[in-house]
């Protein structure tokens, strides 16, 4: 446990390699007010910007007073659509793509993340948001994910989020959209289905 909230700061900032500025600008709070804290200029700085400053980084304030940051980046493997074909996981090769902070209490053991792109999915998630999720066999469509929100992929290749049902024969899916407006997706052979596990809104959304 570090000492003081400025030590956790230039703690998080040595270890993420992120600059105060940068910080501050995704945290919402003011960038000056924190450089003359970290200055010695002030001797304190208010609990709720503390706070979101802590969250910038992705991790909880207790973890962020730990210095707990090593393992807290999660690999977005691309992009993910819902009324519009999307080839996602031709986005980034071998986690080679951008990484995404952590969200407090989700574990990055075994996480990746998809970033949604367009308005198909309005309201329930939005042109940026990511989705977590975990995918516990490299093909197939495990039971205990059906009836419940799922990235998946298709026999073409591309990425979707719906709600798989069964469909009329074994090995073919219905795929439900979230968007009541929009068609759903009958007798579909998926290579691979996992469900959501977190939603994480494009506003939170903290990228190395």
């Amino acid at each position: 446990m570090l000492e003081t909230y400025k030590e956790a700061l230039q703690n998080a900032l040595d270890t993420t390699g992120r600059s105060l500025r940068e910080v501050t600008i995704s945290a919402d709070v003011s960038y000056d007010q924190f450089k003359g804290f970290m200055q010695g200029k002030s001797r304190s700085t208010n609990v709720d910007a503390a706070l979101k400053v802590a969250h910038a980084f992705g991790v909880s304030m207790e973890d962020f007073m730990a210095g707990r940051l090593a393992k807290s980046t999660v690999s977005i493997a691309g992009k993910v659509g819902a009324g519009a074909k999307v080839p996602v996981f031709d986005a980034y090769e071998k986690g080679d793509g951008p990484q995404a902070f952590t969200p407090p209490g989700l574990s990055p053991h075994g996480v990746v993340a998809v970033e949604v792109t367009g308005d198909s999915m309005e309201p329930i998630y939005s042109a940026g948001d990511l989705l977590f999720y975990t995918r516990h066999s490299h093909e197939g469509v495990p039971d205990d994910v059906v009836g419940h929100r799922c990235v998946c992929e298709d026999a073409e290749g591309m990425g979707w989020v719906k709600q798989v049902k069964l469909g009329s024969a074994p090995g073919l899916f219905n795929l439900i959209s979230l968007n009541p407006g929009a068609d759903n997706m009958h007798d579909v052979s998926l290579k691979w289905a996992a469900k959501v596990r977190l939603h994480w809104p494009a506003d939170l959304v903290r990228k190395l």
